[in-house]
Parts: C-alpha cells; structure tokens; sequence
C-alpha cells in the first residue's frame, strides 16, 4: 500500500470520528436541555457584556422570543447531534452547529474581561472551547465528511448538486468491491447511536446542562412557576423595599447551629461562589429586591450584579473596631451599598458599656456621607438607649423569634446583653441558641417606636418553621424581615411571606414603611 493511499484511507476516517464524537456532544447537550424543563437560556443570555448582551437581552424580554430562544437551542442541538452522527446533511449540520456556536462565543467572548461571570473550566485568552468546535465543524463542512462513512453517501444526487471537489476525498465508488460495503459505510453512525441511547439511557439520573460548552447557568425555574403571588413591598425612606429580604449568614457561614460544630464549613462549602450567585438571582426573580451584606461578600454581590445587570440593593452591616472606629464603614461606602447600618453585635457592645455617643457619632457619619443609616440590636435595651438619647436613627435592624422551641433556654436564666458574651457548655444557659432573650418586652416596646423595623433572626437560627415565625415577626410589629435562605427554600419562603401578608390581621404596631 501507497503512502498516498494510506493517506487516502486514513484522513476520511479520522474526520468522520472527529464528525461523530462533536454530534456525540451535540446531542447530549441537546437532549439533556429537552428532558429537564427546568432549563433555560436566560441567565446566559441576560449575562452576556459585549457588545451584542443589548441584542441577546431584547431577544429574550418576552415569554414568546424566550420560547424560542429555548426550544432553538435545545431541539437545534439534538438535531445537528443526530445528523453528525448518522452523517446526513452534514454539511447543513455543520454550518448550524457553527452559527449555533458563535452565539455562544460572541455572548462571552475570552478577552477583555466580556467573559466576566461566564463559567469556566480552565482559563482562556481569545480561543475557547466554543471556538475550537467552531472551527473543526467548518473544517467537516468544507470536506464533505458525511460522505465518507454516512447517509450522505447514500443520497442519490443530482449533477447540479455535486459539491465541488474537496482536497481530501474518499476512495471513488467504483472501487468498492459491492453494494453491500458502501450500504455498511454509509450506516456506519446507527450503531453509534445505540451505543450512545444505551450511555444516556444509564446515566440519565446524573445528567445536568454543562454550564461551560451550552448557553445556560443552571437555575430551578421550574420553581419560580410555583410563585403564587408577588411579594408585597414597603418603603424605607425613598427605597421600595420587599418586606422579606434575604440574609447573609449562610451564604457567609454563620450557621449559628448551637453545638454543630461542622455546620460553619458546610453552608461554606455549599455557598462557593457561583451558587451565591444563583441563589441572589433565584431570590430576585422571585421577588426579593434587597439583601443584607456584609464588605468581605461585596466583591461577590458586585459581580453578580454586573452579570444580571441586577437591581438588588443591600443594606450593609458596619462593624465599630475600637482602632481605626470608621474603617469599616468607609469599606462599606467604597462597595456601594442602598443603605448601611451598624451591626447587632456591635451597637450592643457599645451600648452595654454606656458608649452611646459613640454609636451616635457613627451613625452621623454615615448620614453625612449621604446613606440611609440604621442601628442593629440583640437587646431591646439598645434599642431604648438609642432613643432615649435621640440618636437619629433611620431604621432598626431588631431580632424577634418566639421562645417555644426546645433548645431555648429557660427564661430565668436568660441575661441581657448575653447573647454577645461568651456560650456556655450548659444547656440551660446561652449557647447560640436564643437571639431575643425576652420576645415580649421588644414587643411591647417597638409598639413605641415610630421607625422601620427590619426583624432579623424570626426563625432562630432554623428552630422555627417559617410559617410560624414569619407570622409571629409580621404580627407583632415588623415591616420587614431579614431571612437567611439556602436557594431550595427561596420559592417557599416566599410563598409563604406573601400569604401571611395577606392574612394579617392581629397586629397592634402601625405600619412604618
């Protein structure tokens, strides 16, 4: 044998596996979109920076061009898929999957920071796995590959239909020895497709988009069609603000799970970046429009904003160092909160040592930096010292729960301002377990208090199941209340907030937003 027919043999066959495993890519991509009716291309599309995020956030800003965009993509992908392998029409496959494949390049191109926010599994600079299957699927277009062992090569054709002559071209039909042989050629990628039914078939149940080569960022849409009603708002100064928003601590890793020590590190391990990102958007489409933030998680916040060109506002807690005492809430000014507020721990601390000026002097600093400025408490007894001294105070940040759950402790052993002091390895004293030692006296007095109150730890720490402590927050006189969620328990809570809303009808204190 020639090396020229060595050549002649060996190329047809190297591009026809190069042909079957992109289709073999192409429809599994495809096909998982199709099963899972939780998927869209939304997020993607709405991520998208360059210069053509405008166009793909038009085309997407209805029901109908989403359909589309989403029954497009998914069907399109199967079908190239199924015509690679089997090697029919393969060019007009090819030339699909190339434009199919530049949309997702252009959306998020790699240079100059436009793939910002895309998922990624290595580090790219202008060639990405996008462009890299681009190219090859015009390369098996130009070549004619369905040809070579495909149903292209079946295809009666027409002379006027003849493609024109390609650099490499399979051995001419007249040297097969039968029909038979060019029959098994041209069926060549059917039992590739059993092979690949049987592989899907098995490995259904762990089958997920790809994040990396599809247009998607996996979000469970399917839930938020389980929205049964809009999230009511309130009003926070000039802020539309909705009256359950979403808290910090999971998504930072203060679990405050009492005794689980390990719980830290796994609401961590599951909160990593990107499902922080899902989570804030899940939360948005579901109708929460504000977050409590803390600096360190604004880098995150900001990102996530800049991919969705999101209109979440945060609300910042600001700690008091005794060295440097505004450092904190300059970090908090520097990124770009709605509005600020010194933290729980923190306005106890220096209200239990009788430091109110200081707390007056912190919350004017951030009044005259132009921010909406709040005072966070455990103790009802911060709360009182603040207006006592007509420290001008816009909001409060006060925790509310009922104490008829089983870790809290008993009530005559309950001391304020403890919950900032040390845990105690007594069950019967403070140990992360309780957050409003006595629920009844910030009741009683916030029925004084003319200012928004955002009512934060109403489930204490997860020991209350939300229907409980949302109606127990919103009927004893919060206007909002802060809620940390894991992404799974959005839709619920939210359902849950919106029907309590509707249905209030014990409460004493005004409404003050």
């Amino acid at each position: 044998m020639t090396s020229a027919t060595f050549k002649n043999r060996l190329v047809p066959s190297f591009l026809t596996l190069l042909r079957i495993v992109i289709g073999w890519h192409f429809l599994y991509e495809g096909l998982v979109k199709l099963l899972n009716s939780a998927w869209t291309a939304r997020p993607f599309l709405e991520g998208s920076r360059w210069i053509f995020g405008d166009l793909f956030r038009w085309m997407i800003s209805g029901d109908t061009g989403m359909w589309l965009i989403d029954t497009a993509n998914a069907y399109g992908l199967t079908l190239i898929g199924i015509a690679l392998i089997l090697g029919i029409f393969t060019r007009l496959a090819s030339w699909s999957g190339v434009l199919l494949l530049l949309m997702y390049y252009l959306a998020y191109p790699p240079f100059g920071g436009f793939s910002y926010g895309a998922p990624s599994e290595g580090s790219y600079l202008f060639v990405n796995k996008n462009l890299i299957e681009l190219c090859t699927l015009a390369m098996l277009a130009m070549t004619g590959s369905g040809t070579f062992f495909g149903l292209d090569s079946l295809r009666k054709k027409k002379k006027n239909a003849v493609p024109e002559k390609a650099d490499i071209t399979p051995e001419d039909e007249t040297d097969e020895p039968n029909s038979r042989r060019k029959l098994l050629k041209g069926l060549a990628g059917i039992p590739v497709l059993a092979v690949f039914a049987g592989a899907f078939a098995k490995n259904l149940a762990e089958a997920g988009p790809d994040v990396v080569s599809g247009a998607t960022i996996k979000v469970d849409f399917k839930q938020i069609k389980d929205l049964k009603g809009k999230l009511p708002d309130g009003k926070l100064g000039d802020l539309t603000i909705s009256r359950m928003i979403l808290g910090c601590n999971l998504i930072g890793g203060w679990s405050h799970a009492r005794d689980l020590i390990y719980s830290d590190k796994l609401f961590k391990a599951y909160n990593n970046e990107r499902k922080i990102i899902e989570t804030l958007y899940l939360a948005e489409q579901a109708g929460i429009n504000t977050t409590f933030m803390v600096t360190q998680y604004y880098p995150t916040f900001n990102k996530y904003k800049n991919i969705y060109n999101s209109k979440m506002q945060s609300i910042c807690q600001a700690m008091l160092p005794d060295k440097d005492f505004f450092s904190d809430i300059n970090l908090a000014i520097k990124s770009n909160p709605t509005a600020i507020y010194i933290q729980g721990g923190e306005g106890d601390r220096y209200m239990q040592a009788g430091k109110s000026d200081m707390i007056a002097k912190a919350i004017d600093y951030i009044k005259q930096k132009g921010f909406i400025a709040g005072l966070g408490a455990h103790s009802i007894e911060t709360i009182k010292a603040a207006e006592r001294d007509g420290i001008p105070v816009d909001f409060y940040v006060k925790t509310l729960h009922h104490d008829k759950y089983w870790s809290a402790h008993p009530e005559e052993n309950r001391v304020e301002y403890s919950v900032i002091g040390p845990v105690s390895p007594d069950h019967n004293q403070n140990h992360e377990n309780m957050w409003d030692l006595f629920p009844a006296r910030t009741i009683e007095y916030m029925k004084t208090v003319n200012k928004p109150w955002f009512a934060f730890k109403v489930l204490a720490a997860g020991a209350i199941e939300p229907k409980v402590g949302f109606r127990f927050a919103f009927e004893n006189g919060a206007d909002f209340i802060c809620v940390g969620m894991f992404d799974f328990q959005i839709i619920d809570d939210v359902n849950t907030a919106s029907e309590i809303l509707g249905d209030i009808k014990n409460r004493e204190r005004k409404w003050f937003s």
